[in-house]
């Protein structure tokens, strides 16, 4: 379908801007936010006949979890109404966008769970119809070719406290007009030659007001359109009548675009269009501990602080997902979030809150031992291969355990000298392997060094399934077969950076945590390494891990640290 034809067969929808009711004067129902109860009215009324959103990222990066807001407001609005909503990449500045960021931000939307209508739409595929109705401005004295240098532009725009001047060139006929935007489309002039400006109010209280620009000159090649055009829309121009074309009815944005709402009303009025889209602003997601600069996040990777855009670190959702993040949970967070007019902080241990959530009945169980200490079972009789549940609460299945004479446990489930409600192993006292025997500290083997090397323990026979006689063990410690053991990489990963405000300081970077990434040489049960790449599981005591979705093998498994088990977040009742 062309340009022309998209315009010729968008839906017919009556409304006006005049007859918008703001948000402001909606009456808000119980259990609606305002954007919910101005969809729901605009349907009672009759305004809007099927609801159509759009999600319309630029091609010139990863999304990251303030994306994931945007995604599920504007895909979950189109499900919970019965319309649908559209995948469409505003791809106005070839200088920045590649295919390789098209094919990502699909797949994630994707993984996500959402599915768009139809195929993904480009607001490249416009570009024809969107140089038509930039004509029709100029013919109808409403666009004008500036041909003032970049900067003579932003001088003479203003500021918040003075008003803008206007250019010399902006009472030129319209045949000069048509002539010099000719010129700019055949590549007859230089990039920052020349640009096509709307012609409003140089003297406009919103500065976005003031004559802003509507096309530049780009002598760059397209991902989808190659060299076929020397000019390209700006994304202010090319966003709402890209809305226009394609039928939306309800343009959700994030606060900041609050300011250049008159101009997209502006553009739709001049237009004559058919369809008549609104936008509305909600507030976008900020969560301390995080950074969602696209330009701050590039640095991050080009500079090698990172490894990568799905950096596991990353808030980006390549990097959550390869964290081992779950869609459901995301979703939950952004549910919880909800949608309001007003910016705030939303405490990180909310989504960490809400990912747990998701894993707790999701992940199956399984022992991992981090920071292996070898111990002898000096009585046990003979090997054993213990079948037991991969989920104490849901039916995932049995797993084998081998308990031989070698395990291991983790260093900190033993202290000589134990702190004061120490109940693990300590010398000449008991503990319980988990799912297994009780056993009892005989000896503490050390190096020459003085440190612990092995520790010689014994078996309480009679304590498989079912608690000794006339004792109590409060203890209960994960353990590894030494001999059955699978050798593991173990990424443990926390926080990027160390202050709730990144951002503090003369430079984000300097708020880096240093140690956000630690890799040990773990030892899992055999039942793990098994795990197909993206499985998750409890590492039980230890926390989530995921199988890394690129380096785990069974040879040579790979676990990257979701979260640990800790929780500092109350959920609202």
């Amino acid at each position: 379908m062309n340009s022309k034809d998209a315009v010729t067969h968008v839906p017919n929808i009556p409304s006006t801007n005049s007859d918008v009711a703001s948000e402001q004067q909606v009456q808000q129902q119980p259990g609606l936010d305002f954007i919910r109860q101005v969809i729901t009215d605009d349907l009672d009324s009759g305004r809007t006949q099927h609801v159509v959103t759009r999600f319309p990222p630029e091609p010139n990066g990863y999304l990251h979890i303030g994306h994931v807001k945007a995604i599920c407001l504007n895909f979950g609005i189109a499900e919970e109404y019965n319309g649908y909503c559209n995948l469409r990449f505003d791809d106005t500045n070839p200088d920045a966008e590649e295919q390789e960021y098209v094919d990502g931000i699909a797949n994630d939307v994707k993984w996500l769970g959402f599915q768009w209508q139809d195929q993904p739409r480009y607001a490249s595929s416009y570009f024809e119809q969107l140089y038509q109705w930039a004509l029709q401005l100029i013919q109808q004295g409403d666009a004008y070719v500036d041909l003032q240098t970049p900067e003579e532009i932003r001088i003479n725009r203003g500021n918040f406290n003075e008003a803008g001047k206007n250019s010399p060139y902006r009472d030129a006929s319209v045949d000069e007009n048509l002539a010099r935007f000719e010129q700019m489309r055949n590549g007859e002039l230089g990039e920052g030659e020349a640009v096509l400006r709307a012609k409003i109010d140089m003297a406009s209280a919103n500065v976005h007001m003031r004559d802003p620009i509507l096309y530049r000159v780009l002598h760059s090649d397209h991902h989808q359109t190659g060299d076929t055009w020397k000019i390209y829309p700006m994304y202010d121009y090319a966003h709402p009548l890209s809305d226009a074309i394609e039928g939306v009815t309800h343009s959700l944005c994030t606060l900041e675009f609050q300011d250049h709402r008159p101009f997209y009303d502006w553009v739709i009025e001049k237009v004559h269009s058919q369809a008549v889209p609104r936008q509305y602003e909600s507030s976008r997601l900020n969560i301390d501990y995080t950074i969602t600069s696209k330009r701050k996040l590039r640095r991050l990777v080009e500079g090698g602080f990172v490894n990568g855009w799905d950096d596991p670190r990353m808030p980006t959702v390549v990097g959550m997902r390869r964290r081992g993040f779950t869609a459901e949970g995301l979703k939950d967070f952004c549910k919880r979030v909800g949608v309001s007019k007003t910016d705030g902080i939303v405490d990180v241990a909310m989504l960490e809150f809400c990912i747990r959530q998701s894993l707790e009945n999701t992940a199956a169980r399984g022992m991992a031992v981090l920071n292996p200490l070898k111990v002898t079972l000096t009585n046990l009789p003979e090997e054993l291969d213990l079948s037991h549940a991969r989920h104490p609460n849901v039916d995932m299945g049995e797993r084998i355990i081998p308990l031989t004479k070698e395990i291991y446990i983790d260093r900190k489930d033993f202290e000589e000298v134990p702190p004061k409600g120490f109940k693990r192993l300590i010398p000449q006292g008991e503990v319980r392997l988990r799912h297994a025997y009780v056993i009892k500290c005989d000896e503490v083997i050390k190096d020459a060094n003085g440190e612990v090397i092995e520790l010689k323990c014994s078996i309480d026979p009679d304590t498989l399934g079912k608690n000794p006689e006339g004792r109590k063990v409060k203890g209960v410690i994960h353990w590894v077969s030494a001999s059955k053991g699978i050798p593991a990489e173990v990424r443990i990963y926390e926080r990027l950076f160390t202050v709730a405000d990144p951002e503090q300081g003369e430079d984000f970077l300097e708020n880096l945590n240093p140690d956000s990434l630690k890799v040990v040489q773990a030892v899992v049960e055999p039942a793990l390494a098994l795990a197909e790449k993206e499985q998750r599981f409890q590492f039980e005591r230890e926390g989530y891990f995921v199988a890394d979705r690129y380096d785990h093998l069974y040879e040579k498994p790979v676990f990257n640290r979701i979260l640990d088990l800790r929780d500092s977040f109350k959920a609202p009742k």
